[in-house]
């Protein structure tokens, strides 16, 4: 098995944080043996990095100022204590119609400014019908220049929310895709397509996946606590 230390993050998008984040048991906090990151609304960051969370903001803008209302800059980031950020999560591709060249220079400019960028890709249910699985990763990852230093996260888009999800095999063979275009092959490849406590050992078993983007799952603490359980042994 690979020694890439598994990584699983909290995506609370626009909701408030669970009830009992900050208790001194929570099952948000990092542990010796396995990264946990939350990533909060851009006004609870600082709540979260203040109670010593590992965090990440779920979107930032390339540029350092400008005319850019309601957004929030990589640096202001990382100046209230975050370490990481979501960049191209499926979300903001389809209702804020991120391109792939605006991701790109997310990434870069999340780097440049300290922090961990999560590149999201993913194809969504009429592109995996068409079998256009791999040329759309390819397409969404090759366009970030395959820089050194961030974390990916495959998304199943037609999986999000749906019920369906591909089998735990079916998951790692497309992360092994994903790692044979990476420069780094030790870079780490989450699972981001309706992980929970039901099926979390089964996808964390496989040894190209390397933890999950979380989502509603990250909601529940106590739901969450047993993905965060099952990744620290396995």
């Amino acid at each position: 098995m690979p020694n890439r230390k598994k990584f699983i993050g909290a995506n609370w998008k626009m909701n408030a944080a669970p009830v009992g984040w900050d208790a001194s048991d929570s099952p948000y906090f990092s542990m010796s043996n396995i990264d946990v990151v939350v990533f909060p609304t851009s006004i609870d960051l600082r709540m979260c990095t203040q109670k010593k969370l590992s965090v990440g903001a779920q979107y930032g803008r390339p540029e350092t100022a400008g005319a850019f209302t309601g957004d929030i800059a990589m640096q202001e980031i990382r100046a209230v204590g975050c370490t990481h950020v979501l960049c191209g999560h499926s979300e903001r591709r389809q209702h804020h119609e991120e391109s792939d060249e605006m991701i790109s220079k997310q990434v870069i400019s999340a780097l440049q400014c300290g922090l961990i960028p999560l590149l999201c890709i993913g194809e969504n249910a009429d592109q995996r019908e068409m079998g256009e699985t791999k040329e759309v990763l390819a397409q969404q990852l090759l366009a970030v220049s395959n820089v050194e230093g961030m974390i990916v996260a495959y998304e199943p888009v037609w999986a999000i929310g749906t019920g369906k999800t591909p089998t735990a095999p079916e998951a790692n063979e497309t992360h092994a895709f994903i790692r044979s275009l990476l420069k780094d092959k030790n870079t780490r490849i989450l699972y981001g397509g309706s992980m929970n406590s039901a099926n979390a050992a089964e996808f964390l078993a496989q040894p190209e996946i390397d933890g999950g983007l979380i989502g509603g799952a990250s909601l529940k603490p106590e739901e969450f606590r047993k993905i965060v359980d099952v990744a620290r042994a396995s």
